[in-house]
């Protein structure tokens, strides 16, 4: 059948639309690579002028970075430059995000974690990224502007996990860091380490407290991982403005810096160590004297067994008469100090009543009678032996406290008086 004048011949067939499929794909292809070269071009030739710009964003856009020293800004101009310059070799030939580790931040995650806060660094590849995406109209041509803007996102998407990345990394070396100065403060405690290097140490650790410190002494978990310290430290820091936290063998040392509420904290720290006892040091007024706390403390801990019945925690002071009979002469001085001297200097006899009233059985007549006085009067030197000492002869454990006092005071060497030399006489 013949075709009519009317049927488009199969020569008209796709005349608006000659050039094969092929074809129009690969021209279209070559004016986006095109379009890319020239964008890329102008990338280069403007990495300058896009650095410079950026430098005066940061200065007019960030307060806190007009306040950092000469030296910090120049690392911060350091690492934005490295990103802009990293961002036209990206544009070009996109890749894994390794390389921006070492490409944008180079030397600088030291300096950069030192100087600003994770939120500054992400503060500042916002502005990098802005004067970037501010300048698209004239880096690329119309056709690739869009594809360019989303390089820029896609690009700072990356410079922001790599940021989190440093940071995380310098947390982590910080953290293991802090761990290794803790670890060496509480052990130059334990040995009474020059005060000064000891004060230069714990400032790095940002400790702050200058008086009431302590340490208590007990056994360690079985498991005393990262949570577990991480937990013990928080819960210190309820009752004192700082805590160290040491752990040697199957000992656990919690040194303690501006106690408040001392009783409480001694019992609720006390929960957290292993079954067992639990002893604390003397409170003690400067950090040089933290040692002698400690000492305390560990020399009790070696001797809590001996009594069984001592309350968790239990103060060092309360274990001076075991201390005393294991030879801690430290135990030994602090009676003497504390307990015989004073009751010797008060006279009155509460020296002789004391141990009269011990070595009777405890019986206040039998008392009375050895010293030809009334009960009464025994009775009252008694509550005068409790107000100077501060140990109450009434309550057994405490009797023995001061039994042991008497003991050691009357075995001690006796103080040599002081002779007063009368003056020379005038030649």
């Amino acid at each position: 059948m013949a075709l009519s004048s009317t049927d488009p011949g199969p020569s008209s067939l796709g005349a608006s639309d000659a050039t094969p499929a092929p074809q129009r794909a690969s021209a279209s292809d070559s004016a986006s690579a095109k379009a890319q070269a020239l964008t890329l071009e102008r990338l280069r030739a403007n990495v300058g002028k896009l650095s410079t710009t950026m430098l005066k964003e940061l200065d007019s856009s960030l307060p806190w970075y007009r306040r950092l020293s000469a030296d910090e800004r120049s690392a911060l101009g350091m690492v934005a430059q490295n990103g802009i310059a990293a961002f036209v070799q990206w544009y070009q030939r996109p890749s894994s995000p390794q390389w921006v580790l070492s490409d944008v931040f180079g030397t600088a995650p030291a300096e950069l974690t030192r100087s600003i806060s994770l939120q500054r660094a992400l503060q500042l590849i916002r502005i990098v990224v802005q004067v970037v995406e501010d300048q698209v109209p004239d880096l690329a041509p119309k056709a690739e502007q869009s594809a360019l803007r989303e390089a820029v996102l896609r690009y700072s998407r990356e410079v922001a996990f790599a940021a989190a990345d440093v940071y995380a990394r310098a947390a982590e070396s910080r953290g293991s860091w802090d761990t290794r100065l803790e670890a060496l403060v509480v052990d130059g405690i334990l040995r009474g380490e020059n005060s000064d290097a000891l004060q230069s140490r714990i400032a790095a650790l940002g400790w702050k407290s200058q008086s009431r410190f302590t340490v208590m002494v007990g056994k360690s978990p079985s498991e005393t991982n990262a949570v577990f310290v991480s937990d013990l430290r928080r819960a210190a820091g309820r009752f004192a403005e700082d805590a160290l936290v040491g752990i040697q063998g199957d000992r656990l040392i919690l040194v303690l810096g501006g106690v408040a509420e001392k009783e409480m904290a001694y019992l609720r720290l006390s929960e957290l160590f292993a079954p067992g006892p639990v002893v604390y040091g003397p409170l003690a007024n400067t950090l040089a004297d933290t040692s002698l706390s400690a000492q305390a403390a560990f020399s009790a801990m070696a001797v809590a067994k001996a009594w069984p019945g001592a309350p968790r925690p239990v103060a060092a002071d309360d274990l001076w008469p075991e201390r005393v009979i294991s030879g801690d002469d430290t135990a030994r001085r602090a009676l003497l100090k504390n307990i015989y001297r004073p009751l010797v200097a008060a006279s009155n006899g509460l020296a002789e009543t004391l141990g009269s009233y011990l070595q009777l059985g405890h019986s206040l007549e039998a008392t009375a009678r050895e010293l030809f006085v009334h009960a009464n009067t025994v009775r009252y030197r008694l509550r005068r032996v409790c107000d100077v000492t501060g140990w109450d002869p009434l309550i057994p454990r405490e009797a023995f406290v001061l039994q042991t006092a008497l003991v050691v005071g009357r075995l001690a060497t006796p103080a040599k008086p002081t002779v007063e030399r009368s003056p020379a006489r005038p030649a």
